[in-house]
């Protein structure tokens, strides 16, 4: 009876020790799990943004609180305006670095332009898929490089705050505007050698023209030949008002003994966009962008067409094939006019076709077959409408 009673007592012992033993080891688990959330959760807190006080700004580099001073003067680096530029111009150095890294996007694998050309003489891929297989194909062909500026006139150095880029049909000449240190910019034409043979050079033509009005627009115009003008929106200052200048290309040249061209200015102030028309049904037209409102003028005879619009017109582009300017707005809509239509009156019964972004447009491009067209806009958004 004895022996059975401790037999009993034991067993009970042993189980208990067990369950102490099984208790521990869980609720040492789980503090270990408590201090490592703990831990976790302070680390995050710690290299997350630190909450904004008034009157300070926090360094996230120095781990502290710094105060601001008043004024936004250049004696005085610690104020808001001044940070907030510091802060941007660190986020534009860490964009241009991974620009610049060798970062390419590879083509998907088996596709290169034999193959899908070869699938496409079988019949086994519809013409969509091959313009959209293929044009992936060469963008994963591109190639960045940097190009020096070669100028032979030492009195303007070459700078790289580019105004204004814009290229000529052939991709051969672009017309670039310059802002100048000491206020005003200055225009000219760069020329490109080797865009065929894979060796491209840049060279700048030695006439520049400076200026002390700002240069809002510009595109350029064929009125003897194809791109043989260029033509200028700018912006007037004090007692000169606004004009678009229509200049010869061959102005910016010194090596072209032959006269300069057919050389105009039209008296038409603050216009935000320009466009040359390139259809035979409106010859020699070009179109300008204003504030609720487009002028079409006709380069020879000067005559002029105003068509309202609800907002400032920033972005313009003629259609090739038809006699169609397409605007785009800073309220963001998006309409066309049809140079064919006789009613330019309040009812808007020109707009063949408008379309809406959320944001400003600051540019619209026609794509070559023009059934479609591209535009983007201040968000940084571009839309295929």
């Amino acid at each position: 009876m004895k022996r059975g009673y401790e037999a009993r007592g034991r067993d009970r012992h042993r189980h208990q020790s067990q369950w102490r033993r099984r208790h521990r080891s869980a609720h040492d688990e789980q503090e270990y799990r408590s201090d490592s959330t703990a831990g976790d959760a302070g680390s995050s807190s710690a290299s997350s943004s630190a909450p904004e006080l008034p009157g300070f700004y926090f360094d996230a580099e120095k781990n502290r609180y710094f105060r601001l001073l008043p004024g936004h003067n250049n004696c005085n680096p610690l104020t808001k305006e001044g940070l907030q530029k510091k802060e941007e111009e660190r986020k534009r150095a860490a964009l241009l670095a991974e620009d610049d890294g060798p970062k390419k996007k590879a083509p998907r694998t088996g596709l290169n332009s034999a193959l899908l050309l070869q699938k496409r003489h079988l019949g086994l891929l519809p013409p969509s898929s091959y313009s959209r297989l293929i044009h992936e194909v060469k963008v994963s062909g591109m190639q960045r490089h940097k190009l020096e500026v070669q100028s032979s006139n030492s009195t303007c150095p070459n700078t790289d705050n580019f105004h204004l880029i814009v290229a000529d049909s052939a991709c051969e000449r672009v017309f670039t505007v310059n802002d100048v240190s000491h206020g005003g910019c200055k225009y000219g034409i760069m020329n490109f050698h080797g865009c065929r043979k894979g060796s491209l050079s840049v060279e700048m033509c030695d006439n520049l023209y400076f200026t002390n009005r700002k240069v809002n627009s510009v595109c350029w115009a064929s009125v003897t030949h194809t791109d043989s003008h260029v033509l200028l929106c700018l912006v007037g200052i004090s007692q000169t008002p606004g004009c678009v200048s229509l200049l010869p290309a061959s102005l910016f040249s010194n090596f072209n003994p032959d006269q300069p061209g057919m050389l105009c200015s039209f008296k038409i102030s603050t216009a935000w966009s320009c466009a040359w028309c390139l259809n035979p049904q409106a010859d020699k037209t070009f179109s300008t962008g204003l504030s609720r409102r487009v002028i079409v003028t006709d380069a020879v005879t000067g005559r002029r067409a105003t068509y309202l619009a609800g907002s400032d017109v920033l972005a313009q582009q003629f259609a090739l094939r038809t006699p169609v300017l397409f605007n785009g707005c800073r309220s963001g809509e998006i309409f066309s006019i049809d140079l064919r239509q006789r009613d330019r009156g309040r009812s808007h019964g020109w707009k063949t076709s408008r379309f809406y972004q959320e944001s400003a447009i600051t540019s619209v491009q026609l794509l070559q077959d023009e059934n479609y067209l591209l535009a983007a806009d201040m968000l940084g958004n571009v839309c295929l409408p």
